[in-house]
Parts: C-alpha cells; sequence; structure tokens
C-alpha cells in the first residue's frame, strides 16, 4: 500500500467538519428562501426538458453541441452579451458553453466556476419501461437519462443565471457556468480542455460541482448533506483469454469463455481489503450520530481501533456503504467468440474499478494480476480515450481543499433552511467527477448539488433513470439562493 504524499487530509477534514457544525443554525431562525415563482419554475422545467430529450451520449447518434448550442441560443435570446456567451471545443460534436455573468464595476475577487457536464451515458429503449430520452413527469418523477446525472443540475443552473439577468442582478463577483462534454467518457473531455487550452475562460477562485454531493434520503427522511471532500479515481482494464479455438463438438474446458468467466468468477468472490480514511471517518462519525439501532452501533464500532470487522461486514451489505470501504471492480462488457458452432478464439471483458485514494490504477491493475493466476489472461488498462496499454498510470486523489467560508457559511445556511436540522458533512464520492482536473491546476473544487435522493434509489447510469419532482424546485430554489450569496462575496 502506497499513500500519495499529497492527500492531506486529517487537518482539512476537520476544519472542514468544524465549519460544517460550527455553521449549522440548529435552532437559530433563518431569513425565508426565496422561492422559484410559477414561471421561473416552467422555465426551469422546460430546459431540463429540452436537455433530456436531446441525446448527448457519446455515440453516433449523440450531440453534446446540439444541447449546449440550444443553450447558447437561451442566453443570447435572453439578451446575455455575445462576448460573454462562448460556445466552444476540439470537436464539432463536443463543444462546450462557458457563459459568463459580469460583475458591477471592477471586481476586486475571482470568478467562482459553476461547472456541470451535459453529455450522459448510453440509454437502450429496450431497457427502459419509458423512453430514456423524452422527459416523462410521473407519479410525482421526472423520468429520463441524465435526470441524476446530471442534466437537472444543467437546467437548474442556466435557469439561475437567467432568472439573475432578468432581474438585473449585479455580482461584486463574476460568476461563470460551463457546460461541458465527455465526463462520462470519450476523446473530448470538456472540463480538462478548458483548464488546459482556455485557463482564461474558467480561471476562478474555486469551482461549484453539482456532479456530486448532495442530501441523502431515508424513507423521505432527510438525513444528511454530503459535500464531496475527495473522490476515488477512475480506471478501465480489459481482460483478454487467448485459445487455439476449435470445433464446438470437441469442447475443452480451457477455452477462452472459460478462460475469462473462471477469472470473473474470482472477481465476483474477492472483496478489497476494508479501508478508512479521514473524510469517511468523518462522515460515519455524523452519521451514526443520525441513526439508530444496529446500524448506529456497527458505524460506531468501524471507528474504534482497531475497527469492528464483522460490524462493517454488516455494513456492507448497504451498497453506498461498501463503496466507502474499499476499492471496488466490477465486469461491465463481455465479448467473445466469432461462431456458433467454434470454440472461441479470443475473449474479453471490461473490469471498471473505482479505486480507493492512497492507491493508483497500476497497483490495482497488479493486484488483479495476481488474483487471476493465469497466464494465458492478460490485464491492460483502458484509457478515457480508449487507449489500450500494458501498464496503468499512477494518479493522485483529490486532497480535500480548505472548508473556505465564503462557500460553506452559506451552503450550511440554505441547506439548513430548505432541510432544517440536518448536518453538513464531506464525503469521498465514490464514482469520479471533473473536478480533478481543476485540483490539478491548483483549483479548489467543491462537490454539492442539492439534490436529494432516497439511499435505494440511485439510479444514474441505470434503467428508469429518475428525479423526484420536490427535490427538482428545492435545487432551484438552493442554487438561486446560493449563487447570490457567493456573488454578493
Amino acid at each position: 500500500m502506497r499513500t500519495h504524499q499529497g492527500f492531506r487530509v486529517p487537518a482539512m477534514v476537520a476544519a472542514l467538519a468544524l465549519a460544517a457544525g460550527s455553521l449549522s443554525p440548529a435552532g437559530v431562525a433563518q431569513a425565508p428562501i426565496p422561492q422559484a415563482s410559477d414561471t421561473d419554475l416552467a422555465t426551469a422545467r422546460a430546459i431540463f426538458k429540452q436537455l433530456i430529450e436531446i441525446n448527448t451520449t457519446d455515440t453516433p447518434q449523440g450531440n453534446v453541441t446540439t444541447a449546449t448550442a440550444a443553450m447558447q441560443k437561451r442566453f443570447l435570446d435572453a439578451g446575455f452579451p455575445a462576448g460573454d456567451v462562448h460556445l466552444l471545443g476540439p470537436d464539432p460534436r463536443k463543444q462546450d458553453l462557458v457563459v459568463w455573468l459580469r460583475a458591477a464595476g471592477t471586481p476586486t475577487e475571482k470568478p467562482v466556476l459553476f461547472l456541470c457536464h451535459v453529455d450522459v451515458v448510453q440509454a437502450l429503449h429496450s431497457d427502459w419501461t419509458t423512453d430514456p430520452f423524452q422527459f416523462v413527469e410521473k407519479d410525482g418523477y421526472y423520468y429520463g437519462r441524465g435526470t441524476q446525472d446530471m442534466k437537472d443540475s444543467d437546467a437548474v443552473l442556466v435557469a439561475t443565471f437567467l432568472r439573475l439577468y432578468k432581474e438585473g442582478y449585479k455580482p461584486k463577483r463574476d460568476l461563470i457556468l460551463a457546460l461541458t462534454a465527455d465526463e462520462e467518457g470519450g476523446n473530448f473531455n470538456g472540463a480538462r480542455w478548458l483548464v488546459s487550452t482556455h485557463r482564461d475562460l474558467v480561471d476562478a477562485a474555486y469551482v461549484i460541482n453539482p456532479d456530486s454531493g448532495g442530501v441523502e434520503l431515508d424513507q423521505g427522511r432527510a438525513v444528511m448533506a454530503d459535500v464531496e471532500a475527495t473522490e476515488k479515481v477512475y480506471s478501465d482494464f480489459q481482460l483478454t483469454a487467448t485459445d487455439r479455438g476449435g470445433h464446438s463438438s470437441l469442447p475443452r474446458p480451457d477455452n477462452a469463455i472459460y478462460e475469462l468467466t473462471s477469472a470473473l468468477n474470482k472477481l465476483e468472490a474477492y472483496t478489497f481489503p476494508f479501508e478508512m480514511n479521514e473524510v469517511t471517518r468523518t462522515y460515519f462519525k455524523s452519521l451514526s450520530e443520525r441513526e439508530t439501532g444496529q446500524t448506529a452501533a456497527d458505524m460506531q464500532a468501524i471507528l474504534a481501533t482497531p475497527p469492528d470487522l464483522a460490524a462493517a461486514e454488516r455494513l456492507t451489505a448497504e451498497p453506498s456503504f461498501n463503496a466507502n470501504f474499499r476499492t471496488t471492480c466490477v465486469a461491465t462488457r463481455l465479448s467473445g467468440g466469432d461462431a456458433n458452432n467454434a470454440l472461441p478464439q479470443i475473449a474479453q471483458a471490461i473490469v471498471n474499478c473505482r479505486i480507493f485514494p492512497g492507491h493508483s490504477p497500476e497497483e490495482i491493475r497488479q493486484q488483479l494480476v495476481a488474483l487471476f493466476g493465469d497466464p494465458k489472461l492478460t490485464v491492460k488498462y483502458v484509457s478515457d480515450a480508449g487507449e489500450v496499454s500494458d501498464t496503468a498510470p499512477d494518479r493522485i486523489a483529490i486532497s480535500p481543499p480548505p472548508p473556505i467560508p465564503a462557500v460553506f457559511t452559506p451552503l450550511t445556511q440554505i441547506t439548513d433552511a430548505i432541510w432544517p436540522g440536518i448536518p453538513v458533512t464531506p464525503i469521498m464520492e465514490n464514482g469520479a467527477s471533473d473536478s480533478i482536473y481543476f485540483a490539478q491546476a491548483g483549483i479548489p473544487s467543491y462537490g454539492y448539488s442539492a439534490e436529494a435522493l432516497e439511499r435505494d434509489d440511485v439510479r444514474a447510469h441505470g434503467r428508469d433513470e429518475r428525479l423526484p419532482v420536490d427535490s427538482f424546485t428545492k435545487s432551484l430554489n438552493f442554487f438561486y439562493a446560493f449563487a447570490k450569496a457567493l456573488g454578493d462575496e
């Protein structure tokens, strides 16, 4: 095990927990949060619908530029100066949109950047009970690909910038909105491209990234507001088994598909070691104070030294808890064989790993090689651009940025006004986000969506993705108040 030297969590997380705890205004009357009017809500909903119904997958049918150009038109039609609405990118189908809401006069502080991706993962009509690229409202939910990840936040921020401009709001510092391509994969990651080639358009004091964080619900009860402090490292690996093939009437136990499935069975049965860091410890300590019964007792037990591994095993039954405890790897794609009547000469699988901070992709690749223990099987790294290589790189996990009061004071107060009494707590994002590119460029990034979801109803990337109607409305109210609070600093 090798810990990156740059992973400096204890003091920062302690400060974040202290800031969140000290700013939680329990029992203190807060100024009411402005509620979106019927017209504001209708506008936001129309933008949401428009975005959902534009296919922005990284497929021949998808086109990010169609979505970003549609949003560009909305800003220009609203009167935004053309010089403040930038549609640009390295590929005609993958154009990013960067919009500036200008400050009054000459600002003394650097801008605040809201970072949102507009691409989504593929969704097949045959897998869904609704059309994934049709915006459907039923039973108190909005359905469609991207309703959770993350066209809801795209729509909320577009609507917020339009509303602020319409009202004549002049912040003390510039506010920037970036809508980008290929966060979910592809050759033209917009966030990385903007930081490396157009830093002037996105250079900010800090970034608010709604692609992570949010409000946890437990059977309708708001339990905790999560703010991303660090995140796992995303890595794909290609497993390949080869064989001489042969006639299917003469089956052999060592054909390529059997070799591959044997390796995948080992992966399914394997559990990476239990781990915690200061971010996850803070998270479970806070959560244990909200839970009851065996769950609360188990959370307290894993915080002991040494941790109670039996308690960890019981908590592992909840997938979101399990993902906080360890590196996870799972097969996501399979292929093999050329004919129905022939033994396969090649079989392949893609294994997707979300790597616990402190470990590199190459370290995990070597662990997989050792786990499979099969010289006939190769394990290679697949980059975000789809390039395959024999070894994997080292990547640095996001170090928790300092808890800037200008961010956490309004974040905590507005959250408390909408969901009274819940703690604001740092978390480790179990997926991955574009925050990494800004963190590597020295720009602090804070992940918070104000999206309220049931723990057991996270459908991002999955079938029948949906968002509660009430969650969308509350997120809209949150970001209007939050953007003004940040702009007034």
